[in-house]
């Protein structure tokens, strides 16, 4: 489903893939344009583990979104109220949030799922999570995850 406005997982902000996806879904839900098949997730899957893994509050995340502060800035904020990150706490993190879904307990059931679920091509050029919601969204292409790795 193709969204206006919203960021793609591989984007990174000061290095961290997913961070502008989050961001940019808390400020469409509160201007009213994120879809409702968004909504439940808010806060929860990847927002939620990139808020742990960041030790901080999704609330608190959303409340510095709200408040007008850029990407950077609420990572900043991040940084400074939960932990800030060392080079490869981001490679793991973003090694981690990358690869979902290949080679793990999501390879077999929720991916192939997914993709019936999306009506995408069922011809092994979905991997992970990150693919499912590129793909879904209109900007996966091929090798996308290497341009993102550069």
């Amino acid at each position: 489903m193709k969204i206006e406005g919203i960021r793609g997982c591989f984007e990174k902000t000061l290095g961290l893939f997913y961070f502008a996806r989050m961001c940019s879904k808390i400020r469409l839900h509160a201007q009213g344009l994120l879809p409702s098949d968004y909504q439940d997730m808010l806060g929860q899957g990847f927002d939620g583990r990139t808020c742990r893994y960041l030790r901080v509050s999704y609330e608190d995340v959303r409340s510095q979104v709200l408040a007008g502060l850029a990407d950077a800035e609420v990572l900043d904020w991040c940084f400074t109220a939960g932990r800030r990150l060392t080079d490869e706490e981001v490679l793991i993190y973003n090694s981690f949030m990358s690869k979902r879904g290949w080679h793990d307990d999501e390879t077999d059931g929720f991916i192939p799922e997914m993709i019936r679920q999306y009506g995408l091509r069922d011809d092994g050029s979905v991997l992970t999570d990150f693919d499912l919601i590129e793909m879904d969204e209109g900007r996966w292409y091929p090798d996308m995850w290497r341009d993102a790795w550069k």
